[in-house]
């Protein structure tokens, strides 16, 4: 493990060589007892200005001894100053050497940073993508919607057209309803997912903006560290700075400077996942809504096609019945005509009868009598008279059965063109119309 280096930022003291005391010089000067010697009375209290040869052999002595003493304190001095810079000259590279590989340190950490957030970016920018295009899909499958829903209320608008007894409310009607209420609620699921994936959208190129600000401080930051560690003692693009040596107050430490890319990329990746679920639970949802549509749509179709085969089956047997409606009312009126001839034909025998009975009124005195041809003749008239009246009985049954038979056929064919009036708007106008109905790939966005 390398060892903390420690930044010199003050000179070191020189080593101080301690000085040791020159051994005292001491010079035996002999006393002036001479004849020519200044201690007589008549120098007494006077000097003269010139030195006397001790003193002068004395300050000779202290030249000697102070350049001496120079020679060895700036010999000293020059070793010291030497090993100095030798010092100075070592720490300063030492420490030069330490700000290269710290700065490599930091470029390698730069370059990783910036390495994860390009590729947060590149990450957030393809989900962007890719969530856009669902989002497509979504509001093509909005706008497929708009046809089922226009075929599904066409459909009950025209049914409404239907005669009484038909208009009834069947089970064709109750899937158009169900239908309608189906699509009606997927266009406000679809609205609302459009709706979550527009801020998604938003919340991604927001972080997206987020790590592409912190990406570009890295790349401006790598560059200009980049271009430190390349300045040398040889390069001609170096100046003194004395106010950049400080520590800024709003300056991050490592750990804060670390943490603010981290936490970028950390909300990154969450926003990104949020993304890929939603794109995941919009491709299910596409998918469940068209299969809803079109299972709905088939099972209006089959009650359309139940009821259709139930009219055209009510409308056969009406026409059978009609059929032999016709059939016995032409019977009928052939009767009532024969029953008006049988009538008329009775006609002749009661005046034969009658005419009879009346002339022998007119027999004179006692022929007058009521003999066996008078009786005969009477019960004659009175059988005529009988017949004449069942057969009239018959005939105003027989004409209230044809009024009955006719009233029934009018019945039969006002309720044929009834049923034929459903068949036109269930099969030729809403069946028609439904043939119309979007394909699955449609409703699930993809066209």
């Amino acid at each position: 493990m390398a060892q903390p280096r420690v930044l010199l930022t003050k000179e070191p003291a020189p080593q101080a060589i301690p000085a040791s005391d020159l051994p005292m010089k001491v010079c035996e000067v002999a006393v002036n007892t001479g004849p020519d010697s200044s201690s007589g009375l008549a120098r007494a209290g006077f000097r003269t200005a010139k030195y006397l040869l001790p003193e002068w052999h004395q300050s000779n002595a202290d030249l000697y001894h102070k350049a001496f003493a120079g020679c060895e304190q700036a010999e000293r001095s020059r070793a010291e100053a030497k090993e100095l810079a030798e010092h100075t000259a070592a720490t300063a590279q030492r420490a030069q050497q330490d700000s290269m590989a710290t700065l490599g340190q930091r470029l390698q950490d730069i370059h990783f940073w910036k390495t994860e957030l390009q590729k947060e970016i590149e990450d957030l920018d393809a989900e962007t993508g890719l969530l856009a295009a669902q989002k497509l899909r979504l509001e093509r499958a909005l706008d497929a919607t708009e046809v089922p829903y226009a075929i599904a209320t066409d459909n009950l608008q025209r049914r409404e057209r239907r005669q009484p007894p038909d208009l009834v409310s069947d089970e064709v009607e109750r899937e158009l309803l169900k239908e309608a209420e189906l699509i009606r609620n997927i266009q406000e699921l679809l609205k609302r997912t459009l709706m979550q994936a527009g801020n998604q959208m938003r919340l991604n190129r927001d972080h997206k903006e987020i790590c592409e600000m912190d990406w570009s401080d890295k790349v401006e930051t790598y560059n200009i560290d980049d271009k430190c560690g390349r300045y040398s003692n040889q390069s001609t693009n170096i100046q003194f700075h004395p106010s950049s040596v400080k520590f800024e107050e709003s300056a991050s430490t490592p750990e804060t400077w670390a943490k603010f890319s981290h936490d970028n990329i950390y909300r990154a990746e969450r926003e990104k996942l949020a993304s890929i679920n939603l794109r995941a639970l919009i491709d299910n949802m596409l998918h469940d809504v068209s299969e809803d549509l079109r299972m709905q749509c088939a099972a209006v179709n089959e009650a359309f096609a139940k009821h259709c085969e139930e009219l055209d089956d009510t409308k056969h047997k009406l026409e059978h019945h009609l059929k032999k409606i016709l059939k016995e009312i032409g019977d009928q009126e052939a009767n009532i005509a024969a029953l008006k001839q049988a009538i008329k034909d009775k006609e002749a025998p009661m005046k034969v009868a009658q005419t009879r009975l009346y002339d022998r009124s007119f027999r004179p005195n006692v022929e007058l009598c009521r003999d066996e041809a008078q009786f005969r003749l009477i019960s004659e008239a009175e059988e005529l008279t009988e017949s004449i009246e069942s057969l009239k009985k018959k005939l105003l049954e027989s004409e209230q059965f044809l009024r009955k038979l006719e009233d029934t056929r009018m019945n039969l064919e006002k309720e044929i063109a009834v049923k034929t009036n459903s068949i036109f708007i269930d099969r030729q106008k809403c069946m028609a119309h439904r043939t119309h109905y979007p394909v699955v790939l449609k409703l699930a966005g993809y066209h």
